[in-house]
């Protein structure tokens, strides 16, 4: 049973879109986004510096349009072709049996079980990073990793400390949101069982109440789509749970822009479901790491580059359609 993830926000980095755009139509493709978004994609993802993609508006457009891309590749069909959608019918050739993304990659995710259109997705990822770096400018906010801990200890520590645990990842990572004062204190003094404090490179305190105006935001650009129901098995950030209609995906997707991201459970669910395989897209590597850990024995492979496409392909041809 192959499960097909998508990395949220922070995977990505200077350039990494680059040997991508070398695909057959990949650049045509990432032109026509970057045109129905008003945003250079193309830019983004071969010229600008971190600074410049750091930037919460355009990280999120800029990890779906990667994700979605990488994703076509797989199928070794020409990217135009393989990312147009019919009724019912995921990424055109595209074999996975359960989808699933981090943070913004739920986006990308819908995009892959066929409940967004690719454009569909871009336009509302667009939407999401708007109102979310919005709404970061209001308080200076982020968020920090912390390696190890017991959750039992950690959670409550955080509550104490008035920070949001917004990322509960598993494998041994916790992530803390909340005010700059906030986490200055958490740096100050970890939970006990913490071996590291590290702050991330976001602009912001997401899925945390500090996002609840770009909430508002995304449910106005929601309600102008027509989600169709997921074609493979769809797990859910909010809670681990598999969701079959459009129309819920679509209403976690605005809900979650303010609430923790379990993926903890979403891990727990792949297990349940009998995953034998998980395969990353681009810019992958963050979830291969944790589902290493929390999954062990099941192969895992992160596309980085196209060099990456043809191990994927096998891993896919491998366990695409069996059972544990």
């Amino acid at each position: 049973m192959l499960v097909l993830v998508a990395p949220g926000q922070g995977a990505q980095t200077p350039g990494f879109l680059t040997p991508w755009l070398d695909l057959p139509g990949a650049a045509d493709r990432v032109a026509s986004w970057s045109s129905a978004i008003g945003l250079d994609l193309v830019h983004y993802g071969t010229r600008a510096d971190a600074d410049e993609i750091r930037d919460t508006a355009v990280a999120q457009p800029l990890l779906v349009a990667a994700g979605i891309l990488s994703a076509a590749a797989l199928t070794g069909a020409d990217p135009v072709d393989a990312v147009d959608r019919t009724a019912a019918t995921p990424l055109a050739g595209l074999s996975a049996d359960v989808v699933a993304g981090h943070s913004v990659g739920e986006i990308t995710a819908a995009a892959f079980a066929g409940v967004l259109s690719p454009t569909e997705a871009l336009r509302l990822v667009r939407t999401r990073g708007l109102g979310m770096a919005e709404a970061a400018a209001a308080t200076e906010t982020g968020m920090a990793a912390l390696l190890g801990g017991d959750p039992e200890v950690v959670l409550p520590y955080l509550e104490k400390l008035g920070l949001t645990a917004a990322n509960v990842n598993g494998a041994g990572q916790i992530v803390a949101a909340g005010t700059a004062a906030e986490l200055a204190a958490l740096a100050e003094d970890k939970p006990e069982g913490v071996r590291r404090v590290v702050p991330l490179k976001v602009a912001g305190a997401f899925h945390t109440r500090h996002m609840a105006p770009a909430v508002d935001v995304l449910r106005e650009a929601a309600g102008k789509l027509a989600p169709l129901d997921p074609a493979v098995a769809y797990v859910s950030n909010k809670d681990g749970r598999a969701v079959a209609s459009g129309g819920e995906v679509l209403d976690r997707l605005v809900g979650q822009v303010a609430n923790p991201v379990r993926w903890d459970l979403c891990m727990e669910t792949f297990k349940e479901l009998g995953a034998t395989a998980l395969v990353e897209v681009c810019p992958g590597g963050t979830l291969t790491g944790l589902a290493k850990r929390a999954l062990p024995g099941v192969p895992t492979l992160a596309l980085k580059t196209p060099d990456d496409l043809d191990a994927a392909r096998a891993l896919i041809a491998e366990h695409a359609g069996q059972t544990a």
